[in-house]
């Protein structure tokens, strides 16, 4: 108990020290006057969940609450904190910049993120709480090897967790060097450190009450916004596209489909990526493992695809609202030049937004709660990181179930500290990477690596264990070789003059191949565990469609 508190003071202390560091360099943008406002509710928020998290860290006390907040998360409560853990830093500040920048092509873009709802509803949901413990692998692994299976299902799992993460720490290093006017790597440091906090005292609990209470005003701040730009252009939407056709510079061009369209191929991998990658994020899987049956997983993804559906078209209005408000006004233009590099980044259209049409206290405000965003986003995929290392690795393959809870959580823990210095390393390496089309390569990958195993273990009796790894294998490697090979890691990041691989997209390549591989293999595999796991088959989709057998809410 001693030491929760001591570190917890410590965390909270971190953040009033923030203030005094605003004076230091800037990074690449023009030094920003400091608002007393925005700092006002940067920490009134961080010391709430600081305090959210004292509370949960008394409640955590089995795998089962750290993991999944003991099951007992109804599916509305479980539908806004899955909207929270969605509606993200890239959500917020990169989709409404992609509409800022690109006009149609950025609804396209947002559009698509939106789509693989449907799926996880009616494809994944229930099954996923029926079969499911802590992890996407003990769905993957249920009637195949073990050992096997969960190792891979961990690799994978980590892979899109990293992949992740660079996203949401490059949202959160611009959104705080905007606000403060700090250093981008001590931005992404001061990230790092509270997700470790949130994480290792807080578990799934606090993790979930951070998400729903940030969605709360994160959606209230996005419908109070949205009605002052819509009060300033007389409450038409007409009124808003003729004059961001007439403030753009590539005018009405806008208003129909761009670059991001005009390669069939890359259009889509990307679909494909969005579609089939929502469906295998390791951190919303792990979701409907905290409501208590598959009615409440059902019903979670019905609450959550109203909230998200509903944001993402604020969203959408926000960015066309911004092309006229704010790319018209030098005030919001490095050194006042119209048409130039905005202030903190081309990731910060809509803040800007908030500051002309709400003043620096709707600014502070909104920029409190997406940092609160990207810190319940980061939480969540540190938890579902930490969850693959301490449960799958850990305590299933490397001791064979024989490890007492107080281990296991203590394993979990470390890897959220590690974890922790890995985000920050990559945060500082991709600082320069949009935030969205970072997660359109993490949604590649998991469509990839995951997603395959995931429905063929769920819906195809002739799976095997050689066929998942074989299958799952060729998916990440081919995937993570695609995406280095690409554009953003090959020419961005290694400053070599051309691509290797011509598309932004690694999907429609991928994924293919990860499902081909995989069927041909289980199809060739003619040994004696592959006909047992063929036969194991039908006990999983009785407890599948039926529930008997899956783990029940804790009692607290």
């Amino acid at each position: 108990m001693t030491t929760r508190r001591i570190l917890l003071v410590v965390a909270a202390a971190s953040l009033f020290a923030l203030p005094a560091l605003a004076a230091g360099d800037v990074g690449q943008v023009e030094k920003q006057p400091v608002n007393l406002s925005a700092i006002g509710m940067f920490i009134a928020f961080v010391v709430m969940t600081l305090g959210i998290t004292y509370w949960a860290a008394s409640r955590t006390r089995s795998t089962s609450d750290f993991y999944t907040a003991g099951g007992g998360i109804t599916g509305f409560q479980n539908g806004l904190a899955i909207a929270g853990d969605y509606m993200s830093a890239a959500t917020l500040l990169g989709l409404s910049s992609l509409v800022f920048a690109k006009g149609y092509d950025g609804f396209v873009y947002t559009i698509s993120f939106f789509v693989g709802w449907p799926i996880i509803l009616f494809l994944l949901a229930e099954r996923l709480r029926n079969l499911g413990h802590f992890t996407f692998a003990d769905i993957a692994s249920y009637r195949l090897d073990q050992g096997k299976i969960r190792t891979f299902a961990a690799i994978g799992s980590l892979t899109v967790v990293c992949f992740y993460l660079i996203v949401q720490m490059v949202g959160a290093g611009q959104l705080i060097k905007l606000l403060f006017g700090l250093d981008y790597n001590v931005a992404v440091i001061v990230v790092g450190v509270l997700m470790v906090v949130y994480v290792t005292f807080g578990g799934m609990i606090a993790t979930t009450w951070v998400q729903i209470i940030k969605a709360v005003l994160l959606l209230g701040g996005g419908v109070v916004l949205t009605f002052l730009a819509l009060k300033h252009f007389g409450f038409s939407l007409e009124a808003i596209a003729r004059s961001a056709i007439s403030s753009h510079k590539d005018g009405v061009k806008i208003m129909g489909p761009g670059t991001l369209l005009a390669d069939p191929v890359s259009a889509v991998s990307l679909s494909l990526g969005l579609l089939f990658g929502t469906a295998a994020l390791p951190h919303i899987m792990m979701r409907f493992f905290t409501v208590p049956n598959a009615r409440e997983a059902r019903k979670s993804v019905f609450y959550a695809s109203g909230f998200i559906g509903f944001f993402f078209l604020l969203v959408c209005i926000l960015g066309m609202a911004a092309i006229t408000i704010v790319g018209t006004d030098p005030q919001f233009f490095e050194g006042g030049k119209v048409g130039g590099k905005l202030i903190g980044g081309g990731n910060m259209p809509v803040m800007h937004l908030a500051k002309a049409l709400g003043g620096d206290l709707f600014l502070g405000f909104l920029s409190a709660v997406a940092f609160a965003t990207i810190l319940a986003v980061v939480s969540g995929l540190a938890l579902a990181g930490a969850s693959a290392i301490a449960h799958d690795l850990y305590a299933r393959v490397i001791r064979k179930g024989e490890v007492t809870e107080r281990e296991e959580m203590r394993v979990s823990k470390i890897a959220s500290l590690v974890l922790g210095v890995l985000a920050v390393v990559l945060g500082i390496a991709f600082e320069k990477q949009n935030v969205a089309f970072l997660v359109g390569l993490t949604f590649g990958v998991a469509a990839s690596v995951n997603f395959p195993v995931l429905i063929l273990s769920m819906y195809w009796k002739g799976l095997t264990t050689r066929g998942a790894l074989a299958g799952g294998i060729a998916g990440l490697i081919s995937a993570v070789t695609l995406v280095v090979l690409s554009n953003a890691v090959w020419v961005v990041v290694l400053n070599n003059p051309a691509p290797i691989f011509p598309y932004e997209q690694p999907a429609l390549f991928s994924m293919t191949l990860a499902f081909i591989v995989t069927i041909v293999v289980s199809k060739l595999d003619g040994s004696a565990a592959a006909r047992a796991e063929r036969e194991a088959f039908e006990d999983q989709f009785v407890r599948s469609q039926t529930g008997i057998g899956a783990a029940a809410a804790a009692k607290h």
